[in-house]
């Protein structure tokens, strides 16, 4: 199975690299030094394969960049989607193994007069402090997704995971998207939102509330006494969760050790506020 991928991979990347659009592109980004980054180059780990503009952008619109944002791009290649987000005003860094393509990046970045909104760095993305993005994208290989999943999943709750066209395993997308040009395959983007932990046991109100994650999808049980009644449609967006118990839906923010929400029951026309602690 991993060979037929590999090969359905390198047969991608050598329609690629025959593309004289994808050529002249690369040409036009060519550094003062002469630096003409060739698609289908071998890096640390990938070979450079460039995101068409087109999915950049929609990778930052599902990610709902804002000059808020500090966005780290993985595996940074020429610069473009870590410009992008420079241009909505977000803080922005690349991290890029190829030092000439960190300065290749730069040069870019000063073109498009955002040289002071965008930041490159020549790193090994495995050694990166990732915990002050509030979004990170990336266009690397399921593999590699999968060795960063448990780094990404130890973020702040919230923080968005865009990926172009690899997924996260067992992880599901929170939200699928694609664009209209996808005459080379590479137009989609996958959001993930890391889920707050919730895994375990709680004390609300005279029970126990029990819940068992599974990155965003929680199930549990609720216990008063004797009685048990099963926890069921739980999810996480970031800090947010809700569940139901029977009829009664509750929604609430988790904050360290604290739940606090609000739950109602409508055919009964009821709303109350609850707490949750470890």
């Amino acid at each position: 199975m991993m060979k037929t991928f590999r090969y359905f991979i390198s047969a991608l990347v050598a329609l690629i690299v025959s593309s004289s659009l994808l050529t002249l592109q690369a040409q036009e980004k060519a550094s003062v030094n002469n630096y003409v980054p060739e698609v289908g180059q071998q890096g640390k780990d990938v070979v450079w394969v460039p995101t068409p503009q087109e999915l950049v952008n929609k990778m930052l619109e599902v990610a709902k960049v804002t000059p808020a944002d500090y966005v780290i791009d993985l595996g940074s290649g020429d610069g473009r989607t870590v410009i992008s987000a420079a241009k909505i005003g977000a803080k922005a860094t690349g991290i890029e193994y190829n030092p000439d393509m960190v300065a290749l990046s730069k040069e870019n970045a000063l073109k498009e007069g955002v040289g002071n909104k965008a930041e490159f760095i020549q790193a090994d993305l495995y050694e990166t402090d990732l915990s002050k993005a509030t979004v990170i994208t990336m266009f690397l290989l399921p593999e590699i997704n999968l060795k960063l999943r448990p780094r990404i999943l130890d973020l702040k709750p919230g923080t968005r995971i865009v990926s172009n066209t690899f997924t996260m395993g067992e992880w599901e997308a929170d939200q699928e998207v694609t664009t209209e040009e996808n005459w080379n395959s590479w137009n989609t983007a996958y959001l993930w939102i890391v889920p707050a932990k919730v895994g375990g046991k709680w004390k609300m109100g005279d029970g126990e509330l029990e819940l068992t994650q599974e990155f965003q999808f929680v199930r549990g049980s609720f216990k008063t006494g004797i009685r048990s009644q099963s926890v069921t449609d739980g999810r996480l967006e970031g800090n947010k969760l809700s569940f139901r118990i029977n009829n009664d839906v509750y929604t609430g923010v988790v904050s360290d050790r604290t739940i606090r929400g609000t739950a109602s029951n409508t055919a009964e026309g009821k709303t109350w506020d609850w707490t949750a602690t470890r």
